[in-house]
Formats: C-alpha cells, structure tokens, sequence
C-alpha cells in the first residue's frame, strides 16, 4: 500500500501530485478495511470517515495554500495517521483472531486515538486555505465534529468475554463447561464456526502468538496468554478426547487403588473437619472461613488455639493448603470411581443403588468428576443397568446418564456407540411417571446430537410413544416429548410417522383449549419445526390459521411470541401466503405495527417479516382474480411511515416487502403511492446507511422508482453525494443484486448534465466497463447487471457531448457493445444499439481528412485509403466508427429479431450510415451487410415506428437506380398491402415509394 512522503514537496504550497496520492491512500485504506477479522463495524466506521475526506481534498487540490506552514502540519498528520491506520489495518487483518479479540480494548483506543488525530488535522484546513467554499467548509465542521465524538469501544460481548477470562483466571475456574461455553463465545465473536477442528486449528495458532511474545520480550503479554491458554485448554476442542484419556490414566495409575486419610492440617481446629476454604488468621493459624467467622460474630477476639488477641479484619485465604486439599479430594475420588464399576455391574440391588447414589452426588459436586466416569467408561455400564428389574435402579441410571451427557458432545458419540443404547432408553419411555420423564428429558438432550437424533426417529414405536406423551396432561414429560419431536421433524420420514400419529391434529387441538403453557408449547413447535412444504399447507387445511390469529389478538404475551413466529414459518410457503391475504390474516398484524402494541422489537421483526413474506406470495399469481395485500392507501402510506422510527431489521422488512409488491400485479399502483408519500428521499438516505443489508434493500427498492420519478423530485433529492455513494455501491458491493439495482437506477436517472457530470468524475466509467465486459463473458445476462450498464452507460455516450463519448469510447467498449449485439439478451441489445447509434452521429465530424497531395501527384507517396462511409480516416476510439468496429453485420442481424425494441435501436444504428450526403456509400455497405431486405422484412412488422423507419429510409435508398432495381420488386408487396392497411401517413410514403417504382402513378388517390 502507498503512503505519501510530503514534506519534502509540500514547502511551496499544495501540488495536484500529492493531494492525488493522499486520495489514492485514503481509497486504498477504504478497500482494505473491509478485510479485517475483528471490530468490522468499527473499521467500517473509519472507512466512512476517511471517504468523507476525499471530496474535501478534491477541493483543495484546485486552491491556493495561504499557509504553507500550517499546510505542512495537516498533510503531515494526515500522512502519519494514514501510515498508522494502514499498520493496525494490516494487523487486525493477518493476525490471530483470538489474539485481536483479546486486544479488542487497545484496537478500539487505537481507532480513537487516529480519528481524533485525522479530525485534528482537518481543523486546520479552512485555516490554510482561504477561498474554500462554504460548503465544504460546513463539512469540515460537521466531520470534525463527528469524528470527535466518535466512540469506539469494545463491543458489550467482547467485554463479557473478557471479563470471564479474568474471572476464570483470578478464581483458577477448571471447569470444562465454563471453557467450553467461553470458547463458543469467542468463537461467536471473531466469526468462526463452532466445529471443534476449527476453534483448535484458531487455539493453536493463539499459541504461535505467545511464542511471538517471547521472541520480542514482552515477557507481561506472554505469562497473560499462558494463563489464558491455561484455562482455554480445559474445553473439549482445545483437546481431543484421545489425549484427554491418556493423561486421565497416565494420573490415575500414577495413584494407586487405596484411598488416603486426610492430613491433620486438613481438619478445622474448630469444626474437626476437613476444611473447603481454608483461611490464616493474625495469629498464623488456620480455620474454616465459615468457623472462624461465626467465631468472631459470637463477640471472640481471641485465637481458638493459642488464645492470643487477634485483628478480627484479617482473614487470608491459604491458597496453598486449599489446593492440597482439592488435590487429595481429587486422588480419592478418582480411585472411587474406578473402583464402583465393577460393582455396579456386578452386585446386589442394594449395593447398586449405594454406588449410583454416591455417583449422582459427584456428578453434581463438579464437572470434572463427570469427564472422570466418561473416562472410565461408565456409559455402557448404565444402559446395561436400564435392563434392571428394580425401578430406583434404572431411575438413578437415567439421571446420571442425562447428566453425563449434558452438553456434553464427546459422551453423546460415547452413547452412539453402545448397541441397543437408543433402544433401551426408548423402552423405558413406556414405563411409569417418573421413569417415562427421565426418559424423555434424556431422549430429548441425545437429539441434539446428528447421529442419534436420526437413530432415536428410527427406533420403532419411538415416535408413537412421544406423540402420546406429548398428548398428556401439562407436565415435563409432555413438553419434553413435545420438543423432542420437534427435533426429530428434521426428517420427513419422521414427520410422516408423527402425521399417522394425529401429532398435528392434537397439536391444532392442545393450541385451541389447552392452558397457556400448552398453547405456548404448541406454538413453539409450530415456530421452530422444519416443516416441509406439504406439512405447511396440511397445517393450514386442518385450520391453523385461526387459533394462531387469535393468539396474536389477546394472548399471553410469551404465547403472542410464539404465535408471531409460527406464523412466520407457516407463511413462507406462498401458497400460505396467499390464503392468509384471503382470510383476513393482514389486518391484524397491521395493527399490531401501526399501534406499536409489541414490547420486544424483536417481534416487530417477525410480524414485518411476515408481511413481507405475504408481499412475496402476490408474486407471479393469477391476474385474473389478483390478491392484495392493502385494503387503501393509508395501508400503503403508514406501513412505509414505519421505516422513520423502526430498527434496521423491520426497515429493511419493510422495505423488501414495497419492493416485492413493485413486481406484483399491483405494482403500478405501489410505485405511484411510494412517490406520493415520498419514498425517494427516505431511500435515498438509505442508500448511505452502514447496514449494508438495508442498504442493499433500499437501492433495490429505489431502482424500482426512479423511472416512475418527475425530473424535479430527482433533482431536489439526488445530489453530488448521492452520487459518489452509488459509485461506491458499485465498486464496492458484495451483494449479488445491489450493484444491479445502484446501475439500474444510473440507467434511469434523468439525463441531467451535471448529474452525468458527477458521476463521470467519480470513475464509473470503467466500473460500467468491467461489469458489462465480465457478464459477457461470465453468462451473468440472467440477471438485469449487463442491461443496466449499458442502460447506464447511454447518458455518457450522446452525441451533444463528444467528450463524455470520447471517454467513453477510451475505455475499449465500443467492441464489447457489437459483441452483446450477438449473445445479449433483447434488452442487452436495445441498449446496446442505442449506445452505437448514438456514437455513430458523432463519426462524420470525427473522421479526420484525407490530406492532398502537393506538387507533382506522380512523385507523392500514395494517399490514405479512407473511410467506406465517411470517406475520411476512421477508427474506433477516434471517430467511434460503425463500420470500423465492425458493427454492421451484427446490427444487421439484430434487425431480424422477434423484439420491436431492438430491431428499432439498431435500424436507428444502421441509418446514420446513409444520412444526408453518406446515402450512396452507407447503401452500399449497408447492401454489403444484407441490411435491405431486413428493412424491407420489416414493412410488414406490427410495430408503426419500425414501419415508418423502414418506408423512409426506403425511400431515400430508392433514390438511387442500383437498389431500386436490386430490391424494388421484393419491396412491392409489402408496400402494397400497406398502401390497403396502414395509417394516413404509411400509406402516403407507400404510395410515394410505388410511385417511384414505377407501380403506382404520380396522381393515384393514395397520395
């Protein structure tokens, strides 16, 4: 990347060459920032900021400095801010993505300390230069202004994270669920999946940025890294389970197969029992905290032991003893849990039962001790036990089993593996209360899991027992079941075996009458299942619609919620969509956005969702008996009004919504209403906004409009600014339908001079260029780009401006029009034609003459070979000459297109040829060509404009004997019929042209 040395060139004031290469920095920047890993948002925030410098410098590159000193100083701290922003751009875009996180507060005090230092800088300006215009001046205020106030910040789930490291660290937390759940977290905020491959490959490269610590000797960073390391380690991706056994064993065996006593110095003096938090007093003695401190409160100021005074305000926790504690407790335990195995598997009810007690009571003291049995694998062992005849042996097995497998992905596949495992819990599902809902609840956390969800739907009778469960009275077990079938409906085998079951017919039932728990049950199911689309439109035959209708009305607030979103899910099938226009269903979610009667926005989401989703279902139906989404314009004028004061999510709802009307059977009516309540102007706000998704939505929305758009409303909203953001749209863009729209709405801005003006300094002529020559070459006609463009490229390309043509023709797309002319869509080639015709009324005054000979003729060198046309030397990008460009043959063979549109553009093209004194040389290419007899195919077209530019531009070419006795007679009965057929005025040239070949007389009634 560039970066611009000035101070050695600046001392005699601005140069054109320096303020360019600050602009050529500041675009490059802009570029770059988009590729880094961490704090996208604020990046883009900075990139917004600098883009808004460009037009400034632009300005003072054309001013005079009245202070060079303070010049200096500006291009100087501009230069050096740039140079920063470059080094932390390239940092957050090639570093560790767990490192930038974890330095999340210093990149954002960096981003402060360069804007506030660029805002610094730009203060200078109006002191330097003195003839700024007032305008620019107001934008320099209102910059610094903005970037003074600029907050960046370490967002609030970057600081959550980084409170729970210094949380884990301070309180030496080994958990592996709160490392697991810490990992997910980063994973979330660095953009990273959370597939364990992916966040150890991420830990791993962490690693390599410790050992960077230590080579540059920031000995600080490298100890704060391992402790993070430490406590990271401790999640199940940071190690495979492999090597977790190895270690787990390598300790076990390392102690043993006796339990130890405790140490003395373990026990309390004052409890007589081992301590948990042991503390030190003045004294230098050690108790429990809890003891010591009941002590004091009971008015003792006296050590228990030594009886000698003690400062009651000192208690230090003995980090060493309590460690040695847990490492004796850890010892015991271990040996304990190797040792109940065997004798679970082997031994009486009774002493059955004492073991699975004692195992569910470590289960619950610490994770760790859970990863230990897994270990020891002890998962066989309880589905083994599932086969008890003794009812409190099974139950006390399910309960340690669920939590074993608790979140817990490494003892679900451990499960996965055990033949009959799914089987035997499924059996116990038939058995009494208490049993059937450990069950469930355990089936339930095993569905998370891919491989034993697709097992569990598998199991025969599995599915029928759920639906009954999930049909009983309120309890865990129903709502378990019932969740736990809403997981398995991933598969439409399943939902077919639930479908047999009357699943779907109880739960219509249960959303009708059951109590609010139940309705809100249902309703989740009903939000969050994977319903095909034949489950969707069942659901609506068996009269969904209703009960959910009534619960968005006057349900329970959380039952409201749900409702909401099951309607979302059911209304993306548009055949739903449809019916629910029909039955009534757009009332009420209207009112429930125009009376703002929704707390949590994010249900404005979901009903603006749904509403947009129905506008979708309007799409491409029957126009004989079209669906309406809006009852009167006060629908159409108070659901836009929404976008003033909604969030980014509903706007851009909203938004998509008028935009699939504007390509439904109504959208004539919608565009007309959007103008009136002057949708322009709020999109064209939109279209700077920094969510690039509503962003997208409103240049989508706005290319529908712009055509329909009076000059005078273009003009009083479209401005400079509006146009350098449509450029931007253009380069920038990663959306696939955005840079279409932004070139669609080029393509129909009035052709305003200075707006052409604007957009021709901001370089979209080579952007025109590139996309029109990549969809020529990529197939990209299936979408509107390639139109567009050379929609677009039409107001640079008219003849009363030969310097826009000029430019225009500079970037080589004369040739890529002639080639769309053979694999162009209709459109592509209309446009395309029109954009050569246009070039071509220039080439007579751009042919430059052949020079004459001096002197002798016999001893001069030869002259030039001119122009078959324009008798002059001719050439593409100089004269954008038709017939140099080889175009002719093409646009000949456009005129026999099926497209009125496009045979007219290019039988426009092929004119300019023969206009005024060019009519014997362009006939005689045109004839070349095999262009006449496509005119005279044309006579007979049902299009009037094309028949009168044919019967004219016959006319003159009979004039001359050659054709007229070449091509008369084929010409004749065209002419004839439109002699019988035609209007006053076809027939009048018909005639004219019958008389000339001599068919009709001059004094004929036709004339």
């Amino acid at each position: 990347m560039m970066v611009v040395d000035v101070m050695s060139s600046a001392t005699s004031g601005p140069t054109t060459e320096i303020i360019s290469q600050l602009i050529d920095c500041i675009f490059e920047l802009v570029t770059c920032a988009s590729d880094v890993l961490v704090k996208k948002d604020s990046f883009k925030e900075l990139a917004a900021y600098l883009e808004r410098i460009v037009p400034i410098l632009k300005e003072l590159r054309n001013k005079k400095v009245s202070d060079i000193e303070t010049f200096n100083r500006t291009i100087d701290i501009l230069n050096r801010e740039i140079k920063e922003a470059k080094k932390l751009i390239q940092e957050c875009s090639k570093r560790n993505k767990v490192y930038l996180l974890l330095n999340c507060r210093s990149i954002s005090k960096r981003l402060k300390n360069t804007t506030s230092e660029i805002s610094r800088a730009l203060a200078f300006i109006p002191l330097a230069t003195q003839d700024l215009s007032s305008g620019i001046v107001e934008e320099i205020e209102n910059l610094c202004d903005n970037m003074q106030k600029a907050e960046f910040k370490a967002a609030i789930a970057e600081e959550q994270i980084l409170e729970k490291i210094e949380s884990g660290i301070n309180e030496k937390n080994m958990d592996r669920s709160y490392a697991n759940n810490l990992l997910i977290l980063i994973a979330q905020a660095v953009g990273i999946t959370n597939e364990k491959s992916t966040m150890k490959k991420e830990l791993e490269e962490f690693k390599n940025e410790v050992e960077n610590a230590r080579l540059r000797k920031d000995l600080a960073e490298a100890i704060q890294m391992d402790q993070i390391i430490a406590l990271l380690e401790r999640a199940d991706a940071a190690t495979s389970p492999r090597e977790k056994e190895l270690r787990y064993f390598a300790k076990r065996k390392s102690l043993g197969s006796q339990p130890l006593d405790p140490l003395q110095s373990f026990y309390c003096p004052i409890t007589r029992e081992v301590m948990v938090d042991p503390v030190e007093t003045s004294s230098g003695q050690t108790f429990e905290r809890n003891a010591i401190e009941k002590w004091f409160a009971d008015g003792n100021n006296m050590c228990p032991l030594t009886m000698t005074p003690l400062d009651t305000s000192v208690l230090r926790p003995n980090k060493t003893l309590k460690q040695s504690i847990e490492e004796w407790k850890d010892r015991n335990t271990m040996i304990s849990i190797a040792s109940m195995k065997e004798k679970i598997q082997s031994g009486e009810d009774e002493e059955v039962l004492c073991c699975l007690g004692t195992l569910k009571v470590l289960c619950e003291e610490k994770d760790q001790h859970r990863e230990w049995m897994i270990m020891e694998n002890y998962i066989p062992v309880l589905i083994q036990v599932l086969g008890s005849r003794n009812r409190d042996v099974r139950n006390e097995a399910l309960v340690i089993l669920l939590m074993l497998v608790k979140d817990n992905d490494e003892a679900k596949e451990r499960l996965a593996n055990v033949d009959n495992a799914i089987e035997s819990i499924v059996r116990t599902l038939g058995r009494r209360v208490t049993e059937r809902k450990l069950a469930a609840a355990l089936l339930l956390e095993l569905s998370k899991h891919d491989r034993l969800r697709e097992h569990i739907g598998k199991v025969q009778g599995c599915i029928l027992l759920l639906v009954t469960i999930s049909s009983s009275d309120d309890n865990q077990a129903g709502r378990d079941a019932a969740e736990l079938l809403e997981n398995l409906s991933y598969s439409d085998e399943n939902v077919l075996l639930m479908a047999r079951a009357n699943y779907f017919k109880h739960l219509l039932q249960r959303l009708s009458s059951g109590t609010d728990n139940v309705k809100l049950l249902m309703a989740t199911t009903l939000a969050e299942m994977e319903l095909t689309d034949h489950n969707k439109e069942s659901l609506f035959a068996g009269g969904v619609l209703d009960p959910l209708l009534q619960l968005i009305s006057d349900g329970d607030p959380k039952v409201k919620a749900m409702a909401i979103r099951a309607l979302r899910n059911l209304s993306s099938l548009k055949k739903n969509g449809l019916e629910m226009i029909r039955q009534g269903a757009v009332r009420p979610l209207f009112r429930l956005l125009f009376q703002r009667s929704l707390p949590p926005s994010s249900l404005w989401e979901h009903v603006a969702a749904i509403i947009m989703q129905l506008a979708e279902s309007t799409i491409g139906q029957d126009t004989q008996t079209p669906v309406l989404l809006f009852e009167s314009d006060d629908d159409v004028f108070n659901l836009f009004a929404l976008i003033r004061f909604s969030g980014p999510e509903v706007k851009r709802n909203i938004i998509q919504t008028f935009y699939a009307l504007c390509q439904s059977t109504s959208a004539s009516y919608i565009k007309t209403k959007l103008v009136e309540c002057s949708a322009v102007q709020e999109l064209v706000q939109f279209c700077e906004n920094e969510n690039l998704d509503l962003r997208a939505s409103a240049v989508k929305l706005l290319s529908c409009l712009v055509a329909s758009c009076d000059e005078a409303s273009i003009r009083e909203n479209v401005n400079r600014k509006s146009c350098e953001n449509l450029v931007r749209i253009l380069r920038s863009s990663s959306d696939e339908e955005e840079p279409a729209s932004a070139m669609g709405i080029i393509c129909h801005l009035p052709e305003i001079p200075q707006m052409s003006q604007w957009l021709l300094d901001d370089g979209v002529l080579p952007i025109i260029y590139k996309y029109i020559q990549e969809g020529k070459d990529k197939d990209l006609q299936k979408n509107n780009l390639v139109e567009n463009s050379v929609g677009a490229l039409r107001r640079f390309t008219v003849p009363t401006n030969l310097e826009w043509q000029k430019s225009a023709a500079e970037t080589g797309i004369i040739p890529v029009l002639v080639q769309l002319l053979e694999c162009g869509t209709t459109l592509a080639k209309q446009r395309s034609a029109l954009c050569l015709s246009q070039f071509s009324k220039s080439s007579v005054v751009l042919s430059k003459p052949i020079s004459k000979h001096k002197g002798l003729w016999c001893f001069a060198a030869p002259a030039g070979i001119g122009c078959e046309v324009h008798g002059g030397i001719c050439s593409v990008k100089s004269s954008f000459c038709l017939v140099e460009a080889d175009a002719v043959i093409p646009l000949t063979r456009t005129l026999w297109d099926s497209d009125p549109g496009a045979c007219e553009a290019s039988l426009d093209a092929l004119l300019t040829l023969i206009e005024g004194e060019r009519l014997q040389n362009g006939t005689k290419v045109l004839d070349s060509a095999n262009a006449i007899p496509a005119m005279i195919k044309l006579l007979s077209s049902s299009s009037p404009g094309l028949q009168e530019k044919s019967l004219n531009a016959l006319e003159r070419i009979f004039r001359l004997i050659e054709y007229k006795q070449k091509y008369g007679a084929s010409a004749q009965m065209p002419l004839v019929d439109l002699t019988q057929r035609g209007d006053s005025s076809t027939r009048s040239m018909s005639a004219r042209i019958l008389a000339h070949l001599n068919v009709l007389h001059d004094q004929s009634s036709y004339f």
